[in-house]
């Protein structure tokens, strides 16, 4: 397709896509450029292409509009075992070194898969684990894929693809791991599909690494043929974030496309027969003991309060048994603490004890009712674990609780996110989730009302908040 557009408004969009989202379009790629303003013409409310452009240049755009924008700019065309040479070199060497040196203590593995599109390459993953590890029921294994646009992680969840995912796949993979449905479509294994967490990120603007949205401490993270599209200065940042999210000695797999010593200077390339990889390579030994100024901080903190500071602390390094030791001084020294059970739970969540982080969620519920992030992890955890309908009952009362906090907000606990930023990544993830359209709908309605709510709650009450498919009840 050759561009329409006058070459006088393609540059100015090329700018303000890149300012409003950091994605990068130069002139080779305007034809790019004006087939994503086509696409999203329609949920602009436009039949027009021209004029949606125009309009998105005058307009002040909000986050959700930013990310409506940047959706259909991005390309989410991706099929499973692509790029076969890095997926290999994870099969051949990475894997095994990683179960080498994890075997006798923590069976513990975290691979991310950023910017997992529609979830091809995160159930690779999880395949090519299920046919490498023998034992794999004995591992800790977390897989997990993060996208910024809901249409691609709803289609994740439902693991169901056609024909043209599965070019130049195995020939084994379908008849081995895949369902054909009578519409002629493939649906993946449900073992499988439980192997794999997706969940809503903006790299843009969203923080991480975090104990929130459990992007730290990570053996492996899959980032593929999604820096290309950011601006330099944004795919700088990625990359940082993804270094301070890796464990001394983990490894990033980028695209070959996007390999640069400049971009990726923070890492060591290991060179392979057919690709390079990078890997964070530190000078001090992974375990290694607080900073002298997190010492001094540590020092500042109360007897209450150190334990709490060291659990976390740990668990951002992945030492997630001696983190959990700490988060048990911590509680057992304040026992009435909501703070100290939910980070229990994170800490539990990390090693694959599911049941018990629900059980020390509820407990800080059960303390704070008004505990938003404790409602929402409770929410992840039972998306992760494909009980969608208690995920939105979780993720509806996190919108009715914030609607009583300022947009700009930061939330306590919450690694400096805001309010009226986790209404967004709630609405975003109720939105990926199978669910019926009246959730839509209400989540939708939840969200547009944060700003104009000002109904009076009784601040010592007790206030339960229940989903179901009628709507949101308060006890």
């Amino acid at each position: 397709m050759r561009p329409t557009f006058p070459s006088s408004l393609l540059s100015q969009l090329s700018e303000f896509v890149a300012a409003q989202t950091g994605l990068y379009f130069p002139q080779e790629r305007w034809s790019d450029l004006e087939r994503g303003i086509a696409a999203a013409a329609p949920d602009f409310n436009f039949s027009d292409r021209e004029s949606c452009a125009r309009w998105l240049l005058s307009a002040p755009l909000t986050r959700h509009m930013n990310e409506v924008l940047a959706s259909h700019l991005s390309v989410g065309e991706t099929y499973f075992f692509r790029e076969k040479q890095s997926l290999g070199i994870f099969e051949e060497h990475i894997l095994p070194m990683l179960l080498q040196s994890r075997r006798q203590n923590e069976r513990r593995l975290r691979i991310w898969s950023a910017g997992c599109s529609t979830g091809e390459e995160a159930y690779s993953i999880a395949i090519l684990l299920d046919r490498l590890i023998p034992d794999l029921k004995d591992w800790n294994v977390t897989i997990l894929a993060t996208d910024f646009n809901p249409k691609f992680l709803r289609k994740a969840v439902q693991g169901v693809y056609g024909e043209w995912s599965f070019r130049d796949a195995p020939v084994w993979l379908r008849e081995r791991y895949f369902t054909k449905r009578a519409d002629g479509r493939f649906e993946i294994h449900p073992r499988i599909r439980k192997m794999v967490t997706f969940s809503y990120l903006n790299f843009a603007e969203d923080i991480y690494p975090s104990l929130v949205n459990n992007t730290s401490a990570m053996d492996v993270i899959l980032c593929r043929n999604v820096l290309m599209y950011f601006t330099a200065q944004r795919a700088k940042q990625v990359t940082s974030n993804f270094y301070r999210a890796l464990v001394d000695g983990g490894w990033l797999i980028v695209s070959p496309t996007e390999a640069s010593t400049t971009l990726l200077s923070l890492f060591t390339p290991v060179e392979f027969p057919e690709a390079v990889l990078y890997r964070k390579m530190a000078d001090t030994p992974s375990y290694q003991l607080p900073s002298e100024n997190e010492k001094a901080d540590a020092a500042n903190q109360d007897r209450h309060e150190a334990p709490a500071f060291m659990a976390r602390h740990c668990a951002n390094q992945g030492r997630l048994s001696e983190a959990l030791e700490w988060c048990e001084k911590a509680i057992a020294a304040d026992k009435l603490n909501p703070v100290h059970h939910y980070l229990n739970a994170t800490i539990m969540q990390e090693q694959g004890l599911h049941d018990n982080a629900i059980q020390s969620l509820i407990r800080a519920l059960y303390l704070e009712p008004r505990f938003v992030l404790a409602h929402f992890a409770l929410g992840k955890l039972h998306q992760s674990q494909g009980c969608y309908r208690e995920a939105q009952r979780y993720f509806g009362n996190v919108l009715l609780l914030l609607r009583k906090h300022p947009p700009d907000e930061t939330l306590p606990e919450a690694d400096g996110l805001t309010a009226g930023r986790l209404v967004e990544i709630v609405t975003s993830l109720l939105a990926s989730l199978p669910q019926p359209a009246t959730a839509t709908h209400k989540a939708k309605n939840l969200n547009s009302s944060h700003r104009d709510h000002r109904e009076h709650r009784d601040e010592a009450s007790s206030t339960y908040f229940s989903y179901s498919p009628d709507g949101w009840d308060c006890y």
